[in-house]
């Protein structure tokens, strides 16, 4: 079992650039009109009453507005227009409008990629404890987009968002303890924090934690209990897990040895593109019955999403939320902008 491949290949995740925002909140009057209209999906309504706010320069107001056009809700997308009424709620504070920025930047919808000001925005979100903005921020650093890479920094700002339960950042922290980028090489704290990532539903996160466990890394050694980890992380669909578990199956190995198992797993691997030349040949030396019963087990098989620990919300009908002024936001996806 080769865990450290699939860490490096899962090191640096797509930056989420999604449409929603974060969750609905609480608004005071006379915002919470708007929120209600935008909640109901009324979003010309929901324009209309913003935007006499936001020209009075409330800041709520004005981030609204830049959701709606940004994302076409109620009025044609207009991504330029979108910036301006972010910078106006982020020149008040607004750290969901900041993030909102920094994403704009990013991800090339206003024509360029703008990677300066994105950190700048990024980094001015995260710094008002903006979590997306600080998970981000650890991307950013790692040199994903091209930037050059700063690993302590890129470590600071994983562990401050990992810390308030963001799972992605979570288990790139852990990336980095196994590799000694911007942190001690440490088995244990990597373990630590996988398993973190795993509880809160990353099968990525459940496939290493399981990898560690299985060969006794910086956790008490168990290959029954390192395979429940990576059988954990198969059910969920991943291609590597499953993979690895198929080999499991077919040695004997933590669980069992079930060859039509192991040849169910290795087959719903090799379908998203992961390969392994033993296990080809373990298929082919496989009784036909044996085969055509993996076959029909592995056509049958649906992806369970794992259970969460904790959870994170958004979507395309939430709402900014904050003034941006303290510290300490709840978790939440990447993607979503406008949260305190």
């Amino acid at each position: 079992m080769n865990g450290r491949a699939t860490v490096m290949r899962l090191l640096l995740p797509v930056l989420l650039i999604m449409a929603g925002m974060a969750e609905p909140v609480r608004a005071a009057k006379p915002f919470d009109e708007a929120v209600a209209l935008y909640q109901e999906r009324h979003y010309e309504e929901a324009y209309r009453t913003a935007e006499k706010l936001a020209k009075k320069g409330h800041a709520e107001a004005q981030a609204m507005l830049g959701v709606l056009l940004e994302n076409g809700q109620g009025v044609k997308a207009d991504p330029l227009q979108a910036v301006r009424w972010y910078e106006k709620a982020a020149a008040q504070g607004h750290v969901g409008a900041m993030f909102a920025l920094a994403m704009l930047h990013l991800n090339g919808r206003l024509g360029k990629k703008d990677l300066e000001k994105a950190l700048y925005w990024a980094r001015e979100a995260a710094r008002r404890g903006h979590v997306p903005a600080q998970y981000n921020l650890g991307l950013l650093y790692t040199g994903v987009t091209g930037l050059k890479p700063d690993w302590k920094k890129a470590a600071y700002w994983f562990r401050q968002a990992a810390e308030k339960g963001f799972a992605q950042a979570q288990y790139n922290l852990g990336v980095l303890h196994v590799m000694g980028r911007g942190v001690e090489k440490d088995f244990t704290a990597a373990s630590e924090w996988f398993k973190k990532a795993a509880l809160a539903g990353l099968p990525e996160a459940a496939l290493e934690y399981g990898v560690l466990v299985f060969r006794g890394e910086g956790v008490a050694k168990s290959e029954r209990i390192g395979a429940q980890w990576l059988e954990y992380a198969a059910r969920s669909g991943h291609p590597a897990a499953q993979r690895r578990l198929a080999r499991l199956y077919a040695t004997g190995r933590g669980v069992n040895k079930r060859p039509v198992e192991a040849a169910k797993w290795y087959l719903l691997a090799r379908a998203q593109g992961e390969k392994d030349a033993w296990l080809d040949l373990f298929l082919k030396h496989l009784p036909t019955t044996d085969l055509e019963r993996a076959k029909v087990l592995a056509a049958a098989f649906r992806p369970t999403k794992m259970r969460q620990m904790n959870t994170t919300t958004g979507g395309k009908t939430s709402l900014p939320k904050g003034n941006g002024r303290k510290p300490g936001a709840n978790g939440a996806k990447s993607g979503e902008k406008a949260k305190k």
